[in-house]
């Protein structure tokens, strides 16, 4: 449960869902759905009221200033609603 949650990603789209209670967040890729919302409950401090997730997968990016390309690795994403009035403070 320690490495659950990597990161609250910050987006325009995320942003935007932030009005709305929703935040995205970055997660481990074999943590579940009920995993999720205990680990970010107890790191944020918010009583989670749903949890979507998406597989993101890899691809192929450009590397800035070359014609290199690299792949990136698969990772997943968990857009989690809060409570109403509670907030995940984004630091």
């Amino acid at each position: 449960m320690d490495n659950i949650v990597k990161a609250v990603q910050t987006t325009e789209k995320g942003s935007r869902l932030s009005a709305l209670n929703k935040y995205f967040v970055e997660v481990d890729a074999k943590a579940s759905k009920p995993q999720i919302k205990e680990a970010v409950e107890k790191l944020f401090g918010v009583h989670v009221t749903a949890v979507n997730t998406a597989n993101m997968k890899s691809g192929l990016r450009t590397v800035r200033g070359t014609r290199r390309q690299v792949r990136d690795s698969a990772w997943k994403r968990a857009i989690v609603t809060v409570k109403p009035g509670e907030r995940i403070e984004i630091v």
